[in-house]
């Protein structure tokens, strides 16, 4: 059976248990003094990253993280009234562990333009000894209906190039370990063209407890292209996740994140957007995504296409570790860790505003504004329900 057609049935399976028919959804009222800003729910502006939009990929895969208390029940979450025009899916949330708070948010779903001929497998939560881990989600092949479990791949040998690229117009992909013949064999890695408007995902492993997942290399839309990318909430202590309860998401993160203030974490296998310039979150393995260090962990998609694109621009690269040091150094230019100010109850939520002066109008990464971005169209009943 397709995998795609079980993890709905599922969906519909759960939701029946829970009584969460139609007529028995209820919103969140609306905070007052928050204008856009449901009562209760916290709207970041700054956290991981729907692994879904964007996914990491690690060179040598490894166990995910551990923490100390298992996830709440998934929440009743519901699609906003309008998707982007195009051919996108709806890929709902997940909850994620914050480090700050020793607690989960939640990770709003996202409308996304599908890889051609892939399907996303989410990824989820399983009890581990010392609490419960996070395995990754992948996006497999659509005529994939078995999982094939590996065993663990020799250490990478991968050291880039040899000999020099073609031209301009090429990358360099990273060579892998690929199982055939009951043995692992190496596949070196190799130049290739690269597309204006595609990111290429080399072939790497996904690590989970019955085994390793090889995901072959694909071509992914650019990032500007591929749907919208909602902020990640908290749900604060007078909200009860319970039946009944739903959740539509509706603040936008803003896609110039991927250029201006995007981290990696590759324990995590996450991506993360906003302020994590502080010194702890460097120790804690949350690098800029351009850093050297966070390259020798594993292959980073977007970094490789957007160096691509700035190929004839000298200064790229130069201006980006500038704008990071400059934000370490300087708290205030920073992107802002909150969607208004409490102290000025009546200011309407923040919205994105152009990077040309970074120390003294910060860079605001979450948005209702959908200036600049795709059109939008209402969702018909049908796909609502």
């Amino acid at each position: 059976m397709n995998p795609r057609l079980i993890r709905h049935m599922c969906m519909f399976a759960v939701l029946a248990l829970l009584g969460m028919g139609p007529g028995s959804f209820r919103p969140v009222a609306a905070q007052e003094d928050a204008p856009g800003v449901e009562k209760g729910v916290d709207v970041l502006t700054y956290g991981p990253i729907h692994e879904a939009f964007a996914e990491t990929v690690s060179f040598d895969p490894e166990a995910g993280i551990v923490v100390p208390k298992a996830p709440p029940d998934a929440i009743n979450e519901i699609p906003p009234e309008q998707k982007p025009e195009g051919d996108v899916e709806w890929i709902p949330g997940y909850w994620a562990w914050d480090d700050d708070r020793s607690d989960f948010i939640w990770v709003s779903g996202v409308w996304r333009a599908v890889p051609p001929d892939r399907q996303w497998i989410p990824g989820y939560w399983v009890r581990a000894e010392d609490g419960f881990q996070w395995i990754s989600g992948y996006w497999a092949p659509e005529n994939q209906s078995d999982t094939a479990y590996l065993p663990e791949p020799p250490e990478s040998v991968e050291v880039g190039p040899n000999v020099t690229a073609p031209s301009a117009d090429y990358t360099w992909i990273p060579g892998c370990w690929i199982w055939s013949y009951g043995r692992y064999a190496w596949r070196p890695g190799y130049w290739a063209v690269m597309r204006p408007d595609w990111v290429w995902v080399p072939a790497h492993y996904v690590w989970s407890p019955r085994g390793y997942i090889f995901v072959g290399g694909y071509w992914d839309v650019a990032v500007a292209n591929r749907g919208v990318l909602f902020a990640p909430v908290f749900f604060g202590i007078g909200v009860t996740v319970g039946p009944g309860f739903y959740f539509m998401p509706s603040f936008m993160i803003d896609l110039r994140v991927f250029s201006d203030c995007l981290f990696l974490r590759p324990r995590y296998h996450h991506y993360y957007f906003g302020d994590y310039y502080a010194a702890r979150y460097y120790q804690r393995g949350i690098f800029p995504w351009f850093s050297p260090h966070a390259r020798r962990h594993g292959y980073d998609p977007i970094y490789a296409h957007q160096r691509w694109k700035h190929r004839r621009d000298r200064n790229w690269e130069k201006n980006l570790h500038a704008t990071y040091q400059g934000r370490r150094k300087y708290e205030a230019a920073r992107p802002p860790r909150t969607l208004y100010d409490p102290k000025k109850p009546h200011q309407k939520p923040m919205v994105s505003k152009a990077l040309d002066r970074p120390f003294k109008e910060p860079f605001v990464p979450v948005t209702k504004s959908r200036e600049g971005m795709a059109k939008f169209k209402p969702l018909s009943k049908n796909e609502r329900a």
